[in-house]
């Protein structure tokens, strides 16, 4: 339990101390923001911080701190560590830049602000990216709530047909998707997501309060540094993109320029974009915890690691009755107030792509539909059986990790030309390119499909290095010309 206590102390203290040490590198300044400029009612609309601060939590909160946590807790309490330092000295560095670099850019979506600061061609690479990254999110966030709400009706002895029941929580999930993605930010997003967070966040406190009252200590970190994975997967790089966002996600970067288009103040980011993120990193090392000390690894892999049904069991047993209402309010409004925003994400960077005005009705509707369409094509696909949830899962968390890789060498870029600590950006992202080049060429999604290479670290584990090496070098060399 003392290394559960430390590690979420570590956490408040990066908030209060290494956040503000990065915002006081970026000097937020009293400029008139995107928000108070351009003012458009539809994207740009200017929000009360508070709001800020939940919808911002919501709008990267999906599955991940979950799920991923969940998952991560196979390998034992080790996972404390990686959520906790890649939360303070990654993740929230990750998602205060990706913000505030698009506040300081007229709310441009990620792909425009790597662009701005990696160059045209990166722009490209990342506007595509971006898009099917999204997509797959927008999927992934509305299969899952739909697998749970199959999993709490099935479990109050609502008598029907799995695939009926998860068809028709699809159909509504994506049905609500294409409201909030059409809509005005402030209509939807900006009225519901408050009671979410809220909800996102009580639920968090009854599963750390049952966990730490279960009778069962929560595992010790010291006495569990090697690998204890059930399966024996090793913990470089799989749990590295395993507890994705719970550490650090790319997917972040695609969602603070939402609220970067409604920040009164830049004095809001620290608060904003950091400080969710840190919340973020808080509710992982809830679910790991619960993870490790009321399943453990072998029942943890058993159920199949982070999934719905995982989920109903810790509320049951943390929280009884009241767990099963929260993990309706809690786990399916989490990944459901994500997978909209990754939606709308993805149209709004289609339209910086294009350069479409957003403020006309009918050109919102002529990119939601086909954005819609395929998430639709992708979730269906799942729920009929023709395409595996576990597959769209893995491609997403590497390319998510990815995404994150680029986005801290955008904001390493931007330091660098400013002549500011680029450092801060740097490290984190040097290490963010050899876990996703180790994984890469590991993994049986990925390179790992040829013979020999699968799981292979003699090959994975120099290869991630040499690939970080390299990009740290082109970097130095850039940033030295920007200087």
């Amino acid at each position: 339990m003392l290394s559960f206590i430390i590690c979420f102390v570590i956490l408040i203290l990066g908030y209060l101390f290494y956040g503000k040490f990065v915002d006081g590198i970026f000097n937020p300044d009293d400029r008139e923001t995107p928000a108070v400029a351009i003012n458009d009612g539809v994207d740009y609309v200017v929000m009360p911080q508070w709001k800020l601060f939940l919808v911002q939590l919501l709008n990267i909160a999906g599955l991940g701190p979950i799920f991923g946590a969940l998952s991560g807790a196979m390998w034992g309490p080790v996972v404390f560590l990686w959520i906790t330092f890649g939360t303070v000295f990654a993740g929230a560095v990750h998602d205060y830049f990706a913000g505030m670099l698009s506040e300081r850019n007229n709310g441009a979506s990620i792909s425009e602000v790597t662009g701005i600061y990696l160059g045209h061609t990166m722009k490209n690479v990342m506007r595509v990216f971006s898009v099917i990254l999204l997509i797959m999110v927008g999927t992934v966030f509305a299969v899952g709530p739909a697998g749970l709400l199959v999993t709490l009706f099935k479990n109050s002895g609502v008598e029907s047909g799995v695939v009926v029941q998860a068809t028709f929580w699809l159909a509504i999930i994506l049905i609500y998707y294409f409201i909030a993605t059409f809509i005005s930010v402030d209509k939807v997003i900006g009225r519901i997501y408050p009671i979410f967070g809220i909800c996102l966040i009580v639920m968090a406190v009854g599963v750390c309060f049952g966990t730490l009252t279960s009778g069962t200590p929560i595992p010790e970190i010291w006495n569990n540094l090697g690998n204890v994975h059930p399966n024996g997967t090793r913990i470089w790089a799989y749990m590295f993109i395993t507890v994705a966002c719970g550490a650090i996600s790319g997917f972040h970067a695609t969602q603070s320029p939402l609220m970067a288009r409604c920040l009164k103040s830049e004095r809001q980011g620290h608060f904003v974009f950091y400080g969710a993120m840190v919340a973020e990193g808080m509710i992982a090392l809830i679910w790991a915890a619960a993870g490790c000390t009321l399943l453990g690894g072998a029942q943890l892999a058993e159920l199949g690691g982070g999934n719905a049904t995982t989920v109903y069991t810790i509320c049951t047993m943390t929280m009884g009755k009241v767990g099963i209402i929260l993990a309706m309010l809690g786990v399916i409004a989490c990944p459901i107030t994500s997978g909209d925003t990754a939606f709308r994400s993805a149209r709004l960077t289609i339209a910086d792509w294009f350069k479409l005005d957003m403020g006309n009705w009918k050109t919102r509707l002529f990119l939601c539909i086909p954005v819609l369409g395929i998430g639709a094509v992708l979730g269906f696909g799942n729920t009929l059986g023709f395409i595996d949830y576990q597959i769209i899962w893995r491609y997403f968390s590497w390319s998510n990790q990815t995404l994150a890789m680029i986005v801290l060498w955008a904001a390493a870029m931007y330091l660098a030309q400013n002549k500011k600590n680029y450092w801060i950006a740097a490290v984190p992202a040097t290490f963010m390119s050899a876990v996703s080049a180790t994984y890469f060429v590991m993994a049986p999604e990925c390179l790992g499909l040829i013979p020999g290479l699968t799981d292979n670290a003699a090959v994975g584990y120099p290869v991630g290095i040499v690939v970080a090496i390299a990009f740290l070098t082109l970097f130095l060399s850039k940033a030295k010309k920007a200087a």
